[in-house]
């Protein structure tokens, strides 16, 4: 996902009135991909920008700030990437539900530094509260999705649709960090990390003694 355009080579990354913040996000993404999101100062993220060291400030206050914005934009993104995969459930919320921990996982792929925005900037949610927002929003597409597969199990089996989405969130979340990253901190595993969530989840709907049936089962 492309945020701004890139400039021709050799060019600075220069900005018009009212792009500065763009400019600045996208400059603190490419600094996220190649240092890391904690490698980097508020002055290298302006100098990456190709504006003044004070120019930032228009916008944010510190770094954090930046990063917190950054993160925010990365969370939307990944919301809206659930929720294309959950399709309202559609043919069956056990298919629905598969494909959401898939697209969890494709995101840490195609998305690294927008992935380590959102979950290793170690930012404050009582500092940013609008990043926390965007992330509770991420993760009720998970929880929505994990309601409607309790729905379909028998009523005395059907855990708590919360401890359940925290629990597959967990799931999801570890193997997306460990194996299925598009960067360079990926585990090598002898299978593919959707083979492997897929498994993991097969065994914690195994062990409640409700795993649904996909339809024509």
């Amino acid at each position: 996902m492309t945020w701004d355009h890139d400039p021709p080579p050799g060019s600075r990354r220069g900005y018009h009135h009212g792009n500065l913040r763009e400019a600045l996000m996208k400059a603190a993404l490419d600094l996220i991909a190649a240092k890391g999101p904690a490698g980097f100062t508020f002055a290298e993220a302006a100098r990456a920008a190709g504006v003044s060291p004070a120019a930032p400030y228009r916008h944010y206050r510190d770094r954090d700030a930046l990063m917190a914005d950054v993160a925010r934009r990365a969370f939307e993104a990944f919301e809206a990437k659930l929720k294309q995969a959950w399709a309202g459930g559609t043919p069956d919320a056990f298919t629905a539900f598969e494909r959401v921990g898939r697209a969890y996982l494709d995101f840490a792929r195609v998305e690294p530094a927008q992935y380590s925005a959102m979950f290793e900037s170690g930012l404050s949610f009582k500092a940013f509260p609008d990043l926390h927002i965007a992330g509770e929003r991420a993760f009720n597409v998970l929880k929505d999705a994990c309601s409607a597969l309790v729905a379909g199990m028998p009523e005395a089996k059907r855990p708590p649709a919360m401890m359940m989405a925290l629990h597959i969130w967990a799931e999801a979340h570890g193997i997306a960090s460990l194996f299925a990253r598009g960067d360079e901190a990926r585990r090598p595993i002898p299978m593919s990390p959707e083979d492997l969530l897929d498994a993991a989840v097969l065994i914690y709907l195994d062990g409640l003694g409700a795993r649904p049936r996909k339809s024509g089962g």
